[in-house]
């Protein structure tokens, strides 16, 4: 594991890929990427240089910890999962429209945070569906080497077939009767 600098970007865009498709009907896996999503985050902000394998590793743990709590406390793992993807997604806009926003990070994290979880709890398939396409599609993009607007047109390509998808598939299985 010399290269741990190349295995976060691969391990991202496989994660990613596989929550931009199938996140609403991997529920525990979704919740596990948007917890590795975090962790990607959240690391170099928690230690002044984080190292690659640091981030990796707060990734995976958080990832672990994810899942665990979809799998066995559901409703607490959704609106956390709703808390992080709506506090990445806020920050993530602060950032792409304001150069100086790192004194109000948590702030905006928080406030995301609350409204993510409140809307994941509320309408939580339809919601689920566009926030583990956001989020897989933030999984792959934020390692694409490309300008900014081919990073923007990639993102926003990349949402809106994980939707499709994601809606397709819920559109069958809606329509299947239900098992006895």
């Amino acid at each position: 594991m010399h290269n741990t600098g190349m295995s976060v970007p691969v391990v991202s865009v496989i994660i990613g890929a596989v929550i931009l498709l199938f996140g609403r009907k991997l529920f525990w896996l979704c919740v596990a990427a948007i917890g590795f999503a975090a962790g990607m985050e959240l690391a170099p902000h928690l230690v002044h240089e984080a190292t690659p394998l640091l981030q990796l590793t707060l990734a995976i743990l958080l990832g672990f910890i994810g899942a665990l709590l979809a799998l066995f406390l559901q409703k607490f793992a959704i609106g956390l999962a709703g808390f992080l993807a709506g506090g990445r997604l806020a920050v993530g806009l602060l950032a792409t429209f304001f150069v100086q926003y790192a004194s109000h990070y948590w702030i905006v994290f928080i406030i995301g945070g609350i409204i993510g979880a409140v809307l994941l709890l509320a309408i939580f398939d339809w919601a689920l569906i566009f926030i583990s396409s956001l989020i897989g599609a933030h999984l792959i993009t934020h390692v694409l080497v490309l300008p900014d607007p081919g990073r923007v047109l990639a993102f926003a390509a990349l949402v809106l077939c994980g939707i499709i998808a994601q809606v397709a598939t819920f559109r069958r299985s809606a329509r299947l009767p239900a098992k006895v």
